[in-house]
């Protein structure tokens, strides 16, 4: 769903999956790749028929699967064995670019600063805080170092801090499912409350008397969060008090406070649509209230300041606009104009202030930020200096304050805060992303590329290399994408992504229809029936980087991962001869089986995405694109497949039914490689570097294949 999707945006700095270049050197390694047994399954809808021989999989409790995948890492690892020096100078590379020592830019809330610091050679976080000033004593509310000791996984969400700053909420996760188990420490005493709610996001919400939350609830089986419990600590039995169950299988719910902790929200959403009801946190006894009720693709989001709910809705605005509405009856009819439809300019987001409205708008493909004063109207936009960048709204809980935090990246600018005076107009770098090693920008180019695609759509490509990289067509090119969920690919840095760059790689995004780059058109144009466009997009850009001089045929690679996954199935099925080499992450695959079947988490939320395959149009338009669905015997780029065994996002045996099938389908001699990680889920480890060595090993495959051997 898209706000998972936003989720994935958050941690634009570490590319999915890398993709892959290839040389065909031959290996010297022996060992036969695995050949999976097969055992038909015939699979009926609409009358029509599919047979999957692969179906066996599916079952996560047969012993075989099991042995079937750790079969295909035994074989990665011997067709890599000759790279395991590379693979390891590579992470060590990767790691030595890292501050080990390092903290976040603190941020003021009900008169604490919070920050979050990590100590030389520990993977994880620790969450701390200061009282009033700076230069105070440091608490430790969070040492996640420690409480990963004899977790192979280990993630910590939600962190929420009761009003009266004495109690800390989060969550715990220790599958890699995404599914947390909930938490109360007393900050002043450090001890933790008996209580242990699980199944939920990790997220909660405070009611003002500080002894009572509202958290959500997921179903164990498709790990959608649809209930909403309110409790109040040391009461008794957590699943008592029901608030709020969301019925209809294509929502999901969360539960948060407002950004003036006055009210609590429940959000009710589909990809296309929502519904928001309100509480006032001083009431936590009290029932909530809807805001306005759902109507179909439409969707609104609300926010609260003094005696209104400003609301950011796509209703008769397919850009979204910006409306407000009084508190005490915030119904549509009520809904006055603050910011109107643009058909040019899409409004991502908003935050509002005493004295000023900062806005988070999309044109031309980039996003900017606009600032306008109450007061008076007056407004102005911030100027950013990358061709292509990423910029996005940070933490900004006060409202009575002349400062926007923002976050700003681009593909040679590392992660970085700044605080706008939005009275003055200056910007403070608060914090920039270090990166050792002797890293300099200027040594490296970015451009924008507008590229024409089949139909006459001009589509964003995005691109940072060497300053002393040759563009004549000889330079190895990694082309990525995603394209789904209207989420946007905007180009941020990653230092990880120097290990490619500086051996001579050209790195690009291809800003595909199915995102929002170019507004909601942008995304309407690339789901549902119009899904090729997406793929069509991502080959046409492949072929322009060909045909103008910054790569050749032998050297073109791609790469995606989840959706993009899907991206990279497609695209091979249909151009195979375009890519000299793939990886697809945890790749999205077998659309059609996994959108026929409701018990399989997100299948229901995701109808609005790709259509719902059990109406026949949306079937037999899955089945022309679907990349499983759609291998035959033809040749195939070299492929890296890497996938997790407690992926609860794309289940582990889609792209492992995928490999068995290309490669028993696959007409050439080129490599195919399945990597499974047998501790983690959808995004991969938990630590900070521990993940990088996934991301090694893609990059010491894509070496490997080049010949490159330092």
């Amino acid at each position: 769903m898209k706000a998972i999707l936003y989720v994935i945006k958050a941690i634009a700095g570490i590319a999915f999956a890398l993709f892959a270049l290839i040389s065909c050197k031959e290996s010297s390694n022996t060992m036969k790749p695995p050949v999976a047994d097969k055992n038909d399954t015939v699979l009926t809808a609409h009358g029509h028929q599919r047979t999957d021989p692969y179906y066996w999989m599916n079952n996560r409790e047969n012993p075989a699967v099991l042995e079937y995948l750790k079969a295909e890492n035994e074989y990665t690892q011997d067709m890599m064995r000759g790279v395991d020096s590379l693979r390891n100078d590579i992470f060590k590379e990767m790691v030595g670019r890292i501050a080990q020592t390092d903290m976040s830019a603190p941020y003021f809330l009900n008169g604490y600063f919070y920050y979050t610091r990590y100590e030389e050679g520990k993977e994880y976080p620790i969450y701390c805080r200061k009282k009033g000033k700076l230069d105070n004593v440091e608490q430790i509310m969070l040492d996640v170092n420690q409480l990963a000791i004899g977790h192979s996984f280990f993630n910590v969400a939600g962190l929420n801090v009761s009003p009266d700053n004495r109690l800390l909420a989060y969550g715990v996760d220790t599958v890699s499912r995404r599914n947390y188990t909930l938490h109360i420490k007393n900050l002043e005493t450090g001890e933790l409350y008996p209580e242990r709610i699980p199944n939920t996001t990790g997220n909660v919400a405070w009611s003002a008397d500080n002894q009572t939350i509202f958290y959500s609830v997921k179903d164990q089986t498709t790990l959608r969060p649809y209930l909403i419990y309110r409790y109040k600590l040391g009461s008794g039995n957590v699943s008592e008090d029901l608030v709020f169950s969301e019925e209809d299988e294509t929502y999901a719910v969360s539960v948060y406070n407002s950004k003036s902790r006055e009210f609590v929200f429940i959000a009710s959403y589909g990809n296309m649509s929502s519904e928001f009801r309100f509480l006032n946190a001083g009431t936590p006894q009290g029932s909530f209230t809807v805001i306005q009720q759902r109507q179909p693709e439409i969707e609104y989001y609300p926010s609260h300041y003094k005696e209104h709910f400003y609301i950011r809705t796509n209703l008769n605005a397919p850009n979204f606009r910006l409306v407000k509405a009084p508190v005490t009856d915030p119904g549509e009819e009520n809904w006055q104009e603050v910011i109107p439809h643009r058909q040019d300019v899409l409004l991502d987001d908003f935050e509002v202030f005493r004295s000023y409205l900062a806005l988070n708008e999309r044109f031309g493909g980039l996003p900017h930020i606009r600032i306008i004063q109450w007061a008076d109207g007056k407004e102005f936009f911030p100027e950013f200096p990358d061709p292509a960048y990423m910029v996005y709204f940070s933490v900004n809980p006060e409202f009575n304050t002349d400062f926007l935090r923002y976050g700003y990246t681009s593909l040679t600018t590392p992660s970085s805060v700044y605080d706008l005076n939005m009275k003055t107009k200056e910007t403070t770098l608060m914090k920039r992303q270090e990166v050792l090693g002797g890293y300099d920008p200027a040594d490296y180019v970015s451009e924008r590329l507008m590229i024409p695609a089949h139909d006459g759509v001009e589509v964003p490509l995005s691109l940072v290399y060497r300053k002393d990289t040759k563009l004549n067509g000889e330079a190895p090119l990694l082309l990525v994408g995603y394209g789904s969920y209207g989420s946007s690919y905007d180009p941020s840095f990653s230092s990880a992504r120097l290990s490619l760059i500086d051996r001579g790689f050209i790195y690009a995004i291809a800003h595909v229809r199915g995102g929002e780059e170019m507004g909601r058109n942008w995304y309407e144009d690339g789901k549902k029936l119009k899904k090729i466009n997406t793929f069509n997009d991502f080959i046409d850009c492949g072929r322009y980087l060909t045909k103008n001089g910054y790569t050749n045929p032998d050297k073109l690679f791609a790469s995606g991962g989840s959706a993009g996954g899907l991206l990279i199935g497609a695209v091979i099925n249909m151009e195979p001869e375009l890519f000299r080499g793939v990886i697809a992450a945890v790749p999205f695959v077998d659309v059609v089986t996994t959108m026929l079947d409701e018990s399989i988490p997100l299948t229901t939320g995701e109808y609005n995405e790709w259509g719902n395959p059990n109406e026949k149009e949306y079937y037999d338009y899955m089945l022309s694109y679907s990349p499983y669905d759609n291998v035959v015997e033809q040749n195939y780029p070299n492929i890296l497949v890497t996938t997790g065994w407690h992926d609860s996002q794309v289940q582990y045996w889609e792209p492992a039914k995928w490999v068995a099938k290309l490669r028993d389908k696959k007409t050439d001699d080129n490599i195919l490689l399945l990597w499974t990680n047998l501790d983690y889920g959808h995004g991969g480890a938990s630590g900070r570097f521990e993940r990088l060595k996934e991301v090694a090993l893609e990059y010491s495959f894509l070496l490997m294949l080049l010949g490159i051997e330092s």
